[in-house]
């Protein structure tokens, strides 16, 4: 069985870097990359249509989209050597608020709403909104980065 290599983006390699550390008992070992991406992030419409408009959002599911704005605050600090931080909010009902800050430069701040039915069409967006997330997270920091 070969495995083709995909290159992947540093956002992209952090993500699965973070979720495979969660992994403790090796349930997703035999999982390729695209294949934990895809079940962790990926939903179809026909997957949004099973899940309600209102309802409560789970535990798991606000760590998997925090994971997300981890691995932006984990590949900055690896290419800066600036350290972030990533603070979540979320109510039960799924509405919330997702902050990465560094010094006293707020990087990203994302709101939710609903964020229960939260995922991406394909991974080919989950790819391009982390890589976008990451880039801007600089273009923030060289802009209001303190003088030194």
């Amino acid at each position: 069985m070969s495995q083709e290599t995909v290159e992947f983006s540093p956002f992209t390699q952090e993500l699965i870097r973070q979720l495979r550390a969660l992994d403790q008992f090796g349930n997703w070992a035999k999982m390729s990359d695209e294949e934990l991406l895809a079940k962790k992030y990926v939903k179809t419409k026909e997957d949004l249509k099973s899940i309600p408009i209102i309802a409560d959002i789970d535990e798991v599911l606000i760590g998997d989209i925090k994971i997300i704005f981890k691995a932006v605050a984990l590949q900055f600090e690896r290419q800066t050597g600036v350290m972030c931080n990533v603070i979540m909010e979320m109510s039960h009902e799924g509405f919330g608020r997702c902050v990465v800050i560094t010094d006293k430069i707020v990087l990203m701040d994302k709101y939710f709403k609903d964020a229960h039915r939260f995922s991406f069409r394909t991974l080919e967006k989950l790819y391009e909104e982390g890589d976008k997330y990451l880039n801007n997270s600089f273009e923030i920091y060289n802009k209001f980065k303190p003088c030194m």
